[in-house]
């Protein structure tokens, strides 16, 4: 059955590639006709040709937003060669890469989470790898439609490359010999992903702890946070001013990329900040960051402990999201793995629990249910009421909930999924 399986698979892979194809075209129709402006890539060149230029990189203020550089410098290197292509052109091929990038991450998520695929490839061969690919193609079709892909392809945005780097790492096998590097180039571009490095090196104390192994993880930590140490330091060669600013300045500075109750801001001070009614929730978003914090590495390290290699990476991706400052909505990328994830796993062991968490889960980041409240010019993210407030949080009450679910074995669960 298995074998019949596979070569229907492989019939349906032109069909699926089809399906890919329209829904990616319509896509590109559909943001056309929104006149989208990709404003975070306009950013992105105007930082380009302040390195070549010499220019003083955090005093840019740029776009008709005079939005800042947030980034580290090493980020403001990277995006020099956009500087080479007029505006038109720079547009279409951020649109396609995007697009060929939503492509490969899907297949790497596809890859962690279906950890088997290595036992039938080899011994289907050609036919699995079919089966695969037909499965990338239908969910890249429509994972391109959620809120957070259309966001990070509406502004231009590198959300998918940076979770690509990383995807790219860890679903590697141990002790692969270029482990770490994705992780580290990706924390060189934009901090938030060095919880990944974090996550990896108390993985390797726990399993010392318990089994003495502890060789791997915590090579793969080394690797990422040499890869950053190297990518930081070119940076400072090439920009010293502007490396200095950042690490003793600019870094410490979260009110440069935003207002804290922007309802796109989906971390624990944003909806803390609508949910008191202030700009600076303070003192409740320190406390409640640690807790999260500790919360999120604690589920992760016991999942990977477990040999739940994908659900201890989303748990540390979702605990990146929750406790940075700011995690607006296009940052959410890392929602296609994880309803990947609990889809999976809700045909894998059944329930209507967890094909009930797998659809809500779908429902969130497709509804596009954030911007159902009153947001924008005006600040009107802090007069919102309880309902509203709860519409603007959806994305970190998800997260929360698959953290929490993540602290039980899945075995144990078993009985609770089936009632």
């Amino acid at each position: 059955m298995t074998v019949i399986a596979f070569a229907a698979a492989r019939r349906r892979v032109p069909l699926a590639a089809g399906a890919c194809l329209l829904s990616f075209t319509a896509f590109w129709l559909a943001q056309r006709a929104a006149d989208v402006s990709m404003i975070d890539l306009m950013v992105y060149r105007a930082e380009g040709e302040t390195v070549r230029a010499g220019g003083d990189l955090y005093a840019l203020r740029t776009t008709e937003a005079h939005l800042p550089t947030t980034y580290p410098p090493f980020a403001a290197l990277l995006f020099t060669p956009l500087t080479l292509l007029d505006t038109p052109a720079m547009r279409m091929l951020a649109t396609l890469g995007n697009l060929l990038l939503l492509i490969a991450f899907v297949a790497l998520s596809l890859r962690l989470i279906l950890e088997e695929r290595l036992i039938l490839e080899a011994r289907f061969g050609l036919e699995a790898r079919h089966a695969r690919v037909e499965a990338v193609l239908w969910v890249s079709a429509l994972a391109v439609w959620c809120e957070p892909v259309w966001t990070t392809l509406r502004y231009g945005q590198i959300n998918l490359l940076l979770a690509v780097l990383v995807l790219w790492d860890l679903s590697r096998r141990p002790g692969h010999r270029w482990a770490g590097l994705g992780i580290g180039l990706a924390a060189a571009v934009k901090l938030t992903p060095a919880l990944f490095a974090v996550f990896l090196l108390l993985t390797g104390a726990a399993e010392a702890l318990r089994r003495g192994v502890w060789r791997p993880a915590v090579r793969h930590a080394c690797v990422a946070a040499v890869s950053f140490a190297g990518a930081t330091l070119l940076a400072a060669a090439v920009l010293p001013y502007d490396s200095r600013r950042f690490w003793t300045r600019m870094v410490f500075e979260a009110g440069r990329v935003g207002l804290a109750e922007d309802t796109a801001n989906q971390s624990l001070r944003g909806v803390l900040a609508r949910l008191l009614h202030t700009a600076d929730p303070g003192p409740w978003w320190a406390v409640s960051a640690a807790a999260s914090c500790a919360l999120g590495l604690a589920a992760a390290v016991a999942a990977a402990l477990r040999g739940e290699r994908a659900r201890a990476v989303l748990c540390c991706a979702a605990t990146a999201l929750l406790v940075s400052p700011v995690s607006w909505s296009h940052h959410w990328v890392w929602c296609v793995p994880m309803v990947l994830a609990l889809g999976v796993e809700a045909a894998r062991r059944g329930g209507r629990l967890r094909w009930a968490a797998a659809g809500a889960a779908c429902l969130v980041f497709c509804s596009y249910a954030l911007w159902w409240v009153p947001h924008g010019a005006g600040r009107l993210e802090l007069a919102q009421n309880h309902g509203q407030m709860t519409l603007s949080g959806l994305y970190v009450v998800t997260a929360s909930a698959f953290l929490l679910a993540a602290l039980v074995p899945v075995g144990r669960s078993q009985a609770v999924a089936n009632e």
